[in-house]
């Protein structure tokens, strides 16, 4: 009789694994077919990540620094093994099946845990878990490429389970899978979705101890608080070397505080406003959760049979149909908006009325807050309180992904509304009640824009109002009646759900057959809107994935040339947001969140400045001769040393005669008084012959000026990325550059093996003071926080290990007790 009891609690919980896989492989069907999703960012990470891998492949060890993008910056913010981390592994396990296939099912098992940690029916969690898991914005982060912060997100939900199961069912358990996961979920290294996740649990944690002084349990309150703060500091100390690499270097990223001082109004202590809420919902865009095309739905072209193309064709504009964008919103541009179903929305405006106690209050307080900090430059009031008060808020870029906190909330307050009507929780009074809010509000609001959709706004995007009327007619046509069939659709399904939450409940109609059913609608739904955004188009076959970082034959002409140069692309739509480059060369650009500040400002203020000085000297040339002198004014590039430059793949790049090498001695220097002087004063000098210094260090420059003999020389003798080797030979001493980035943590410099100092120079680079002789210079990378990080982590992973083999031993035995 225990065989059978097992063997039906189990059940539900097998069934709900295999219909995951199922409906995973079904949608990803490419994967069977051995193909994968071809992907930017994918693209990008290979490209900026290759001298990484191919380092450690061939020295096992990690090279901790990379100059295949921006001229060099930590490897650890792009590919990092941590050896202390103990857990990594089983990080790695549960992706093991790869991308997408991996997340997929992680994201709808881990909902599918906390919906049972709040005592769900499972069969109704099997619904829950596909209506999170098929969240359209899922699809289109898969579609993008962006892995880490889907795989943070799909560890959100078991986290989050365990520590509601600390609180309300077994505070020892509950915190070893606290630990657990906020371990596995700090190891996905996406920062901003975790640091979103702190504030909906801190928000939960508000609500918990209002309710446990409520109920007089706030005892209880403080010792599972305790605990878990215990828990949470082992998850930190297990991803100490990451985390504490991380800091370190944030502070010298583009996330920490600038030393310039123009813009001020628009600094804070990390990101530039203006950056961090480039991309911010419109207030009316966040009906997108009800109707996916409320605002056109993504920046991707029209369909052929649309009107915009019919009408451009009519007028001989064909080519250039792929220009105009269905999206027509706030945001620069967007891969889709973020629909949660039309099925959860009903549900979670009726849960506000059904669903009493804190579960509705945390719930619908993180929704609230969540929205309004997506509005970001729309709603400026809260997010400048948010960007200048709350710690660590200001690091993050693109407002809108707090939208993720919604998107988790939204479901999980459905299906806990939905699970108390069917259990017969709710009276028929307060039943009748809900159904006539959420239908009458969600339909009432989806009937609106079916009978008057030109209430939604004018179709046009601001750049699209001096269009001919031909065009913005045909515009206007097609924008509406994508708004229209998606309020259509979604009332239908508002329709539907109410009529069956109302029939089974009156016993018209079996739960189990209801339960199904609404499961069946809300999957439909989500597949054929997420369809749009990820399907079997962007899937190609697994040998074709590195295509776009093949070998041009600019590139092969580059790669005759055995020594260490830069290449600036400028066949790239943006050679700053370009990571293929950086996988067959060395490059002055690349694609990454958190560049080195000071970089970010030598491109906004002198790279760009050479750029557009180069382009529009090449369109001006009408014989190589004139090439002679196209380089020399260009300081930034020539102290980059920049030696090639592609402007089509297909030819021979551009040779830079004036690179100035990767190291060089200088007569003079000029000392700047602060950062904007010193970044000023880099497009006005001869970087050749001088060079400018931050007069903090003054005190490590022995002369005033120095004697450069023809005969003195400095040249880079072996090469890696962690290791620099110079032989240099001058009969006086020297002021030399090095055309290498200058980062202080780590970066140590020794003289025939001794260590010596540096310093920084044209704002971006390191300098030295060389005695005369013949003489060895060696840069080593050799970050303090890096080792010291790994032990600390080690340590924490093996007291997490014991923390959670005690507590499942200790939860055995009182169950064996019991």
């Amino acid at each position: 009789m225990s065989i059978l009891s097992a063997r039906g609690k189990l059940l539900p919980h097998l069934t709900a694994v295999i219909i995951f896989i199922i409906v995973t492989l079904l949608y990803f069907s490419p994967v069977l077919d051995n193909k994968a999703l071809l992907t930017n960012d994918t693209t990008v990470f290979k490209g900026i990540s290759r001298e990484i891998v191919e380092f450690r492949e061939e020295y096992d060890e990690e090279p901790l620094w990379t100059n295949s993008l921006f001229s060099g910056m930590p490897a650890y913010l792009i590919s990092t093994q941590f050896t202390g981390n103990l857990v990594k592994p089983l990080y790695n396990l549960l992706r093991s099946p790869g991308i997408p296939v991996a997340p997929m099912i992680l994201l709808m098992v881990g909902f599918y845990i906390l919906l049972l940690s709040f005592r769900v029916n499972p069969w109704l969690a099997i619904a829950g878990a596909i209506a999170y898991g098929f969240s359209t914005y899922l699809f289109t982060l898969f579609a993008a490429g962006h892995n880490t912060k889907i795989m943070a997100l799909s560890y959100a939900a078991p986290l989050i389970a365990s520590i509601v199961y600390s609180y309300r069912r077994n505070r020892l358990m509950g915190s070893a899978l606290t630990a657990l996961f906020l371990s596995i979920e700090i190891i996905a290294n996406h920062l901003q979705i975790t640091y979103y996740l702190f504030l909906t649990l801190l928000i939960f944690g508000i609500v918990e101890l209002a309710d446990s002084i409520k109920k007089h349990t706030l005892p209880d309150f403080l010792k599972t608080t305790f605990a878990l703060l215990v828990a949470a500091i082992l998850a930190l100390a297990v991803n100490f070397a990451s985390l504490y690499t991380t800091w370190e270097y944030s502070k010298y990223s583009i996330r920490g505080k600038s030393e310039l001082t123009s813009q001020l109004d628009d600094k804070t202590t990390g990101l530039d406003k203006s950056y961090a809420t480039d991309y911010s919902y419109g207030i009316d865009e966040t009906l997108t959760l009800l109707i996916p095309n409320m605002k056109g739905g993504a920046s991707i072209p029209f369909s052929r049979d649309s009107e915009v193309v019919k009408v451009l064709r009519q007028n001989n504009f064909g080519q250039y149909a792929t220009q105009f964008r269905q999206y027509w919103g706030n945001q620069p541009q967007t891969s889709g908006p973020r629909y949660v179903g039309a099925i959860v929305f009903l549900l979670f405006i009726m849960g506000t009325v059904l669903i009493k106690g804190p579960d509705k209050w945390w719930l619908l307080s993180a929704t609230i807050l969540a929205i309004l900090l997506a509005w970001g430059k729309n709603f400026m009031f809260l997010t400048n309180l948010f960007l200048d008060y709350f710690p660590g808020y200001n690091k993050f870029r693109a407002v809108t992904t707090i939208l993720v906190i919604a998107e988790f909330c939204f479901p999980l307050l459905a299906i806990l509304t939905l699970d108390k009507i069917f259990k017969n929780e709710v009276n028929k009074q307060d039943l009748i009640k809900a159904l006539k809010i959420g239908v009458g509000a969600t339909g009432g609001i989806l009937l609106l824009f079916i009978l008057f959709p030109g209430i939604a706004g004018p179709f046009l995007s601001p750049a699209e109002t001096d269009l001919p009327d031909w065009l913005k007619n045909a515009l206007i046509s097609d924008r509406k009646d994508m708004l229209m069939a998606d309020a259509l659709k979604s009332f239908a399904l508002v329709l539907a759900a109410g009529l069956i939450i109302y029939v089974a409940y009156f016993k018209k109609f079996q739960i189990r057959y209801a339960i199904g059913l609404i499961a069946f609608l809300v999957l439909i739904d989500m597949w054929t809107v997420g369809k749009r955004y990820l399907n079997n188009d962007n899937f190609i076959r697994k040998p074709d994935l590195l295509n776009n970082l093949s070998a041009t034959l600019a590139d092969n002409y580059i790669h005759q040339d055995t020594s260490q140069y830069r290449v600036l692309n400028l066949s790239v739509y943006n050679p700053f947001a370009d990571g293929t480059t950086s996988y067959q060369h060395q490059s002055i650009g690349g694609y990454h969140g958190a560049k080195i500040r000071r970089y970010q400002d030598l491109i906004e203020n002198s790279i760009s400045r050479d750029v557009t000085m180069l382009s529009n000297s090449l369109n001006s040339v009408t014989s190589i001769d004139q090439l002679e002198d196209v380089f020399k004014p260009l300081n930034s590039l020539n102290m980059l040393n920049t030696r090639y430059i592609i402007i089509n793949p297909a030819n021979q790049p551009l040779v830079n005669p004036d690179a100035l090498g990767n190291a060089w001695f200088v007569h003079s220097y000029i000392l700047a008084e602060n950062a904007d002087q010193e970044l000023s004063k880099v497009n006005n000098i001869n970087p050749a012959v001088e060079t400018v210094v931050d007069q903090r260090f003054a005190d490590l420059i022995t002369e005033s000026t120095y004697k450069v003999d023809s005969l003195d020389n400095i040249k880079l003798v072996s090469y890696k990325p962690n290791e620099l080797i110079y032989y240099y030979s001058a009969t006086d001493s020297q002021f030399a550059v090095f055309s290498e980035i200058y980062y202080p943590e780590g970066w140590n410099a020794y003289l025939d093996g001794q260590p010596v100092d540096h310093f920084r120079a044209n704002y971006v680079l390191r300098a030295m003071i060389l005695p005369e002789g013949s003489h060895t210079v060696t840069f080593r990378f050799e970050p303090d926080s890096y080792k010291l990080g790994n032990k600390v982590s080690l340590a924490g992973s093996v007291s997490l290990i014991l923390l959670f083999l005690g507590s499942m031993y200790i939860s055995l035995r009182r169950k064996k007790d019991n």
